[in-house]
């Protein structure tokens, strides 16, 4: 699998994949992690990126958690069939480690919820530029196509996440980023094959 190039700006999540090549999809396992979410207007935390990074910001700074890329956006749609362009719902940042801190709200802002996320498999195709909707839309059409293909051995296991590797210091068009989509196998697990294969 290729390696793009990226600004590494952070260290990945213990046990987290490398990033996928651009334009080009891919499936990836990825271990059980702890992460800190907030939910775009919840309790006065405006929508969009730019809204939900505040909190969770602060939040690290507040438990000396240290930051990890990439920061998790995360959407409700798992389909884009009705058309339109679905909008950011949440924003998470992960923890290095699964062991640390606590899970549940943040005493000092309960608009951010510490959660452990069990391992999951994931279909992915890297994207280069800013984090935006229109962009996250276009890759996520890329991705139900492939699970749309006949002999498909895939399903949709959830909703879809945009991984933004990089902070707004990089240059929107040099940021890269991940759309991806949670999957099960149709009909039981697939024989001999690894994490981070293409496939």
């Amino acid at each position: 699998m290729g390696k793009p190039f990226l600004f590494h700006e952070a260290a990945l999540p213990e046990g987290f994949p490398p990033p996928g090549p651009i334009d080009r999809i891919v499936v990836k396992d990825y271990p059980a992690c702890r992460l800190a979410r907030v939910r775009g207007g919840a309790d006065g935390v405006p929508g969009g990126a730019n809204g939900m990074f505040g909190p969770l910001f602060n939040h690290i700074k507040r438990h000396d958690i240290p930051m990890t890329a990439p920061v998790e956006i995360g959407y409700a749609v798992v389909s884009l069939e009705g058309g339109g362009v679905p909008a950011a719902e949440s924003m998470a940042f992960l923890y290095g480690r699964p062991t640390r801190g606590a899970t549940g709200p943040d005493g000092a802002d309960p608009r951010v919820t510490v959660e452990d996320v069990p391992a999951m498999t994931v279909v992915s195709i890297g994207v280069r530029g800013s984090y935006t909707d229109g962009r996250f839309a276009r890759a996520l059409g890329r991705l139900t196509d492939w699970l749309s293909s006949p002999g498909q051995r895939y399903r949709p296991a959830g909703p879809p996440r945009y991984l933004g590797y990089n902070s707004p210091f990089v240059p929107g068009f040099l940021r890269y980023g991940e759309v991806q989509l949670p999957i099960e196998p149709v009909d039981g697990p697939p024989p001999g094959e690894g994490a981070s294969a293409v496939r």
